[in-house]
């Protein structure tokens, strides 16, 4: 019998593993700076939670199942969804509500290269009184958290009420059906193109002469002068947000934002404005998408409430950092090998190490008796920066033999002065 992972799954190994965590604690750290409550809500729901947000069909794309009290659940496939349910429980809590989480997602697409079943996600939720700062405050927190990573954003902005006025007002649509579906073609364009994308809303009976224009809208970006000067535009009623989400990330130095009319974001519960960010100086595929959603926050029994939010897909992430160059997580603080060159010289090492770890100092030695030659070059392969040698003649005379790691010279320290301060004598 052969024991493997199901299909879609992987093991996170150590060096990825740790890279996830670099890229997580960049996220509090700034999570913290905005005043976000850090929270991970449950990884399992009932299916009919999570049906709110993705319709009767999600069940087709997550992992669900009943279980032994025969409910309808399933593992979560975002965290927006928990977060809300959360949110809107509280009736305790003050507006605005500000919530930020980091965990695992499960969803069943089909595998991809770089594109499992399992991955992580970072999300920001605020649920507020229908401010329009709390976009501009999310949006300004995406590109901060993603410029701490290295990462050079340009962020698309768009206003989905102003497509949708213009297919109520321009092309006289104004069955919801028929309008969201003309959403939807738009969101399709980048990944199948315009000519794939009007035969196959030919074929479903949609007006082609309508859906080429609005179609012919969707390729308007650039700055807003030059957006709401076009003549697709002019007289458009809905325009007032996206000057006041400008206006606002223009006064906290937000800066490569534009406006992208075929930003419209997928999912039929977005409401008002959304948004794309991109390495700037890459080819991938937007890093984080993200909008305002107040439709949710109804669904949940509370539509005296609005919601804005952000999220990004971790993996995504680290692959954009790993285009770069290499990732750095080496420790914040010096890592010593202690070897030693006997075997009755193990608790001395055992007791070195000890101390060490509790003087913050990450530390490992050889628990094998190995000779003196075995143990350099485990600590040469785990990457140490100094190898501390334990030696009866040096001991004696209370000395340490310290290696550099790193350029192969040696020197010797009082051992005294080493207990005093490892990390100041390792410096030295």
């Amino acid at each position: 019998m052969k024991f493997k992972l199901p299909r879609g799954m992987r093991d996170l190994e150590s060096k990825e593993y740790q890279m996830i965590g670099l890229v997580k604690q960049k996220f509090f750290d700034v999570a913290e700076l905005f005043g976000f409550n850090l929270m991970e809500p449950s990884p399992i729901e009932l299916l009919s939670t999570l049906e709110a947000k993705g319709g009767l069909a999600i069940g087709q794309e997550i992992y669900g199942f009943k279980d032994k009290g025969n409910r309808d659940i399933a593992l979560r496939f975002d965290l927006t969804v928990g977060l809300t349910r959360y949110a809107m429980s509280r009736r305790d809590m003050r507006l605005p509500i500000k919530l930020a989480s980091f965990g695992s997602m499960f969803r069943y697409d089909e595998p991809q290269m770089g594109r499992y079943r399992w991955f992580h996600q970072w999300d920001t939720e605020i649920y507020d009184s229908f401010n329009i700062e709390s976009d501009a405050e999310v949006i300004e927190f995406t590109v901060m958290y993603l410029e701490s990573l290295g990462i050079d954003t340009l962020i698309d902005i768009c206003d989905r009420e102003l497509l949708e006025d213009f297919i109520r007002t321009k092309l006289d649509v104004n069955d919801n059906t028929i309008l969201f579906e003309m959403l939807r073609a738009v969101d399709k364009v980048p990944k199948k193109g315009i000519k794939v994308v009007l035969k196959e809303y030919s074929d479903k009976g949609f007006d082609i002469n309508k859906l080429e224009k609005l179609l012919d809208l969707s390729t308007l970006k650039g700055d807003i002068d030059k957006v709401f000067s076009d003549d697709r535009v002019k007289n458009l009623n809905k325009i007032d947000k996206l000057n006041d989400v400008i206006d606002s990330l223009k006064a906290r130095g937000v800066k490569n934002t534009r406006i992208n009319m075929s930003v419209v974001r997928g999912l039929d519960y977005y409401s008002s404005i959304v948004f794309e960010v991109f390495d700037k100086s890459g080819e991938m595929g937007a890093l984080v998408g993200g909008g305002r959603y107040d439709m949710l926050t109804s669904t949940f029994g509370r539509s005296d409430i609005g919601a804005t939010g952000a999220a990004g897909g971790i993996e995504r992430i680290v692959s954009t950092l790993l285009k770069k160059g290499p990732i750095v997580c080496s420790p914040s603080h010096k890592s010593v090998y202690v070897a030693y060159t006997h075997e009755d010289l193990k608790q001395n090492a055992i007791n070195m190490v000890s101390f060490l770890r509790k003087s913050s100092i990450i530390s490992e030695f050889d628990m094998s008796n190995r000779s003196l030659k075995k143990q350099l070059e485990e600590a040469s392969k785990g990457g140490y920066i100094f190898t501390v040698i334990l030696a009866p003649e040096e001991l004696f005379r209370k000395e340490l033999i310290v290696r550099n790691m790193e350029n192969g010279s040696e020197f010797k320290v009082k051992l005294d002065d080493f207990n005093k301060d490892p990390k100041a004598t390792l410096e030295s």
